[in-house]
Formats: structure tokens, C-alpha cells, sequence
């Protein structure tokens, strides 16, 4: 058993090349049903006329610290591990999509089939083993940086602590641990 850690993520959305690579390997690599994704890539304008820009903006489960999603749930389905991971338990999940309404990055999805929900799960059953999540292994640009946020010598950690981040929606409150690089840290 890995001694517990606070795992996060930075993306870095000037790196994405949009090849789409991270959500067909989180789809290879949990079984994500046709329709669905875990994570997803949208377009980001920046800039004003005539100097305006379009970057990728990957985006998945934020890992919040304070996650409205496992708040909301009735059954004790949405839960965070011992490192801070938010998950689901499958068995436990009834299908009120209570959770997929509280969270405001919109990261959860209702699948039918199975009709339980579902959401990125950093690869926890890939960090187990000592293996970063697919999305990250298979960036071939590196946009995606995961590691021990408590961990002043790991990557994310270093990054976070020498260049500006930036977290989505801080007027949530949801203390997402999902970190993007700012545009002027470059």
C-alpha cells in the first residue's frame, strides 16, 4: 500500500495540440462507453482584435478538496479516497444524478447502460501501481504534469511552486486540485 499522498494535476493548454490522444487513451484504458468521456478538450479564445488566439483547454474531474459532488450524494457513492481521489462506488450509485448537477466543471456523465455515473478517476487503479494516469502517458506534448501536490520535490509541485497556475472557477470554492499555467507564464 502506497503511504498517502495529495495527487493533482497541471495542464499546461499552450502544449495541447489538440490530437486527442488523452481522451482516446483514458477511453482504452477504462473502458469509457461510446458517447461518454472522462475528459475533453474545448477552445479557448484569448486576446483582443487583432492579436486574438485559440488554445486548447483539456479538461477533466477537478479532484476538488471540497467536492460539492460527494456532498450531494444520498448513498455515500461519490466519496474521496485517503489521497484525496474523488471516486465513485458503482455498487452504491443509484443514478439521481444528484452529482452531476453540483459539480459546476461539469466532469460527471450519466451512463444508460449501466446507469450508474461516471468520471475521471486520475487512473487510480494506474497510480496504485507506481503508473502516472493514461492521459498524461500518452500526451506526446506533455500538457498534463501529475504527481504529490504535498510533495516539494515532486514535478506538479516544483511547477506549481515556480511558475503562474490558475485554478477554474475559484468562486466555486471547490479548492480543485487541477492547476492550468497562465498565459503569461511563458
Amino acid at each position: 500500500m502506497m503511504p498517502t499522498q495529495r495527487f493533482g494535476m497541471v495542464i499546461d493548454p499552450e502544449r495541447c495540440i489538440h490530437c486527442a490522444a488523452c481522451l482516446v487513451a483514458c477511453k482504452a484504458e477504462n473502458a469509457v462507453p461510446d458517447g461518454h468521456s472522462r475528459n475533453r478538450l474545448s477552445e479557448q479564445e484569448s486576446g483582443a482584435y487583432p492579436s486574438v488566439r485559440v488554445v486548447m483547454a483539456p479538461s477533466q474531474c477537478m479532484q476538488c478538496d471540497d467536492a460539492p459532488c460527494v456532498r450531494v450524494c444520498p448513498t455515500g457513492a461519490s466519496y474521496r479516497d485517503a489521497n484525496g481521489v474523488v471516486l465513485i462506488n458503482a455498487d452504491d450509485c443509484i443514478g439521481c444524478r444528484y452529482c452531476v448537477e453540483a459539480c459546476p466543471y461539469g466532469a460527471r456523465y450519466f451512463d444508460e447502460e449501466s446507469g450508474t455515473v461516471d468520471k475521471c478517476t486520475f487512473c487510480v487503479h494506474r497510480v496504485e501501481q507506481g503508473l502516472e494516469p493514461a492521459c498524461v502517458t500518452t500526451c506526446p506534448t506533455k500538457t498534463r504534469v501529475f504527481g504529490n501536490l504535498d510533495d516539494p520535490s515532486s514535478a506538479v509541485a516544483r511547477l506549481i511552486a515556480s511558475a503562474p497556475t490558475e485554478v477554474r472557477l475559484p468562486e466555486a470554492g471547490t479548492r480543485p486540485k487541477i492547476y492550468y499555467m497562465r498565459g503569461d507564464s511563458r
